[in-house]
């Protein structure tokens, strides 16, 4: 795998359209292998230190120089694909200890991997053996899967599409290793297994989480007993989304819908809630287009196939965070393969009922995988960025 790395590496010097914009933050590759095209962030061992993990491999900190594996790792070749696509750190099974949430290739398992520390107490710095592995769900598709709570029961779910429907997986709540229970909440529709777009969020203002895809969303009703069918609402959001978001973002009191356009081509949005007679209508806002004056500062990019929304910079309001996906479907399979693989967050300004999005640089050597993620890793109560793919795993750290 370093052979193919350093083959890669005249590619991150290639030239781009983009904005002359120093990085705010420092990226540290911790490791050219390509193992996942996720990553997420937790405390895994409770030392106080967060930790990072990528498909196979958790890295403690403070520095993560210290690596453990949860299973055997596989290195993959970077013009095929990886079997981790997203990654999240939750206490899945109640022990009080975190564990991790894999998500693997469109159509195939996702799996939670347990803490060992019950059984290996205490522990100190990286755990020894690999993780006990327990199944979620068997048929997990959709490029975008997410993980968060949709019900409103205060324990997160997976919210995904299987069959043609879209849905949520919820443990057995006397024994989560078991597999889980799938709830349609749509009919089976014509949505194969790498269709991409999800999220969740309250559209309609009720207090409920809805579901969103790239066509439309989906309003939970008043109650979820017996799996009823929620009702849609086409909206025209994407032709092929990354995770999704409602968000007020020029802060009117509706929430507003945030997405890329392509994920293997151009485009990022924020679509504007407006009420007509109480019908709620969208209406969209280029954000950055596939020509660089489409942003006011000349930033564009292709291939934005991961989004995060956080508070990059303390002002109370959450800004995109997103990138380029290097080599999706490998050297030529997309939109301008060979330009950096940037990373960047965008910038919510309110003026008065004006809103602008402002791009800031965080790496123009990670660009992003089909997940990216947003967390402080340091203490310093500044978010951070963790990034897995094709060119490896990295954390960029705000200056």
């Amino acid at each position: 795998m370093h052979s193919k790395s350093a083959a890669l590496g005249f590619l991150l010097l290639t030239p781009a359209a983009l904005a002359a914009t120093e990085p705010q933050f420092t990226t540290t590759r911790l490791t050219d292998a390509f193992y996942s095209e996720g990553a997420a962030a937790g405390d895994l061992n409770k030392d106080g230190h967060v930790d990072l993990v990528a498909g196979p491999f958790a890295y403690y900190g403070p520095d993560f120089t210290m690596r453990s594996e949860i299973y055997p790792p596989v290195s993959h070749d970077p013009h095929g694909y990886s079997k981790s696509f997203i990654e999240y750190i939750d206490d899945v099974n109640g022990d009080g200890w975190p564990d991790i949430v894999e998500i693997g290739f469109p159509g195939e398992q996702t799996w939670w991997y347990a803490n060992p520390a019950g059984q290996r107490s205490p522990l100190v710095g990286a755990t020894r053996g690999h993780w006990d592995r327990h199944l979620i769900l068997e048929v997990t598709d959709n490029e975008s899967p997410t993980w968060g709570d949709i019900t409103g029961d205060g324990k997160n779910e997976l919210i995904a599409q299987t069959d043609g429907k879209f849905g949520y997986s919820t443990p057995d709540a006397s024994d989560p290793t078991k597999p889980w229970t799938f709830h349609a909440i749509s009919p089976k529709g014509d949505r194969q297994r790498f269709t991409h777009g999800i999220g969740f969020g309250d559209v309609n203002g009720d207090g409920k989480p809805d579901l969103l895809e790239k066509t439309g969303w989906w309003e939970q009703p008043a109650s979820l007993e017996g799996d009823p069918e929620w009702k849609y609402h086409p909206v025209n959001f994407a032709g092929n989304a990354a995770q999704m978001y409602a968000y007020d973002v020029n802060g009117d009191g509706l929430n507003d819908v945030i997405t890329a356009l392509q994920a293997h081509g151009w485009g990022l949005a924020w679509y504007e809630q407006t009420r007509e007679n109480d019908e709620i209508k969208f209406k969209q806002h280029m954000i950055m287009g596939e020509r660089g004056f489409d942003n006011p500062k000349g930033v564009c990019f292709s291939q934005l196939h991961a989004i995060d929304l956080v508070d990059m910079d303390g002002d109370k309001l959450p800004d995109i965070v997103t990138g380029k996906r290097f080599w999706a479907h490998g050297p030529s399979g997309d939109a301008d393969p060979d330009s950096p693989p940037v990373a960047y967050y965008f910038k919510l300004v309110r003026d008065g009922s004006k809103v602008s999005f402002e791009p800031v640089l965080i790496s123009d050597m990670s660009g992003v995988g089909t997940q990216v993620m947003a967390r402080d890793v340091n203490g310093d109560g500044k978010p951070d960025v963790i990034v897995g793919n094709k060119l490896g795993t990295f954390v960029s750290v705000q200056k």
